[in-house]
């Protein structure tokens, strides 16, 4: 897929894998968009890029999403790409957890069901596209469930099913091209409670991206998520031991 000339929203923008990922499609011509729910945040990350735009918005109001879709219609006259980066995480151990069931419906909320309705939002834009895209970040847990992030891991694997479903039906009918990107554990503030400090950097994972979308590779297994999946293809208990081995 060509990624040039294009006019891109990437949610969640305001830094890490978004961040990253807004710097490379800025760096090929791109009109980028980030979003994001604190507005010092993200113009600062847009002063230290070139040719990107911000909005602050929280992804799970609807007011704000309809107001999204209504000025990337009025002030870029239509949409490109759709990434779906934004996430929501908890760590903990499941029996000595708390309020696990409203953690676990934050995170449902803003990794699944708020991608679903973005997508529905921004589908009749991207449908006049000449060459349309659709990013869905998910994750290593997403094929192994890691024990201390369980109903993250929940959630990830619920929008990795929704991308495969969406993948199928959008290239019958409208030609949008549907990619999912999966990294491991990276080193950023978002991941900075789980260790973080241990993982990859957000680079490696914006440019897998951009080599997905020069090659058309629409599940992308950044890092060490090829070899977990691999040994899930052979043994799913085998990867569940070896993605948690230390971690009781």
């Amino acid at each position: 897929m060509n990624i040039t000339n294009k006019t891109i929203l990437i949610t969640g923008g305001g830094s890490g894998i978004g961040f990253e990922i807004a710097k490379l499609l800025s760096q090929k011509g791109n009109k980028v968009i980030i979003t994001g729910r604190t507005e010092a945040k993200l113009q600062k990350a847009a002063e230290q890029l070139n040719n990107v735009s911000f909005f602050a918005t929280d992804i799970n109001n609807e007011t704000d999403v309809s107001s999204l879709v209504a000025k990337i219609k009025s002030e870029f006259g239509g949409l490109d790409v759709l990434i779906n980066n934004a996430g929501q995480a908890y760590y903990y151990k499941i029996i000595e957890g708390t309020n696990i069931a409203e953690k676990a419906a934050h995170e449902m909320q803003t990794n699944y069901l708020a991608p679903i309705n973005l997508t529905e939002k921004f589908l009749p834009l991207l449908t006049a596209s000449v060459e349309a895209a659709i990013v869905n970040v998910t994750s290593i847990v997403a094929f192994v469930p890691g024990i201390n992030l369980p109903s993250y891991a929940a959630s990830k694997a619920a929008l990795h099913s929704y991308t495969q479903a969406l993948r199928y039906v959008l290239a019958k009918s409208t030609g949008i091209k549907v990619f999912e990107l999966m990294p491991p554990l990276v080193n950023t503030e978002f991941s900075a409670e789980i260790g973080g400090a241990n993982g990859i950097p957000p680079e490696e994972v914006a440019q897998g991206l951009i080599d997905g979308f020069e090659k058309d590779d629409f599940e992308i297994h950044v890092g060490k998520t090829a070899d977990i999946y691999k040994l899930f293809l052979h043994s799913p208990s085998e990867a569940l031991n070896v993605l948690n081995a230390g971690r009781e």
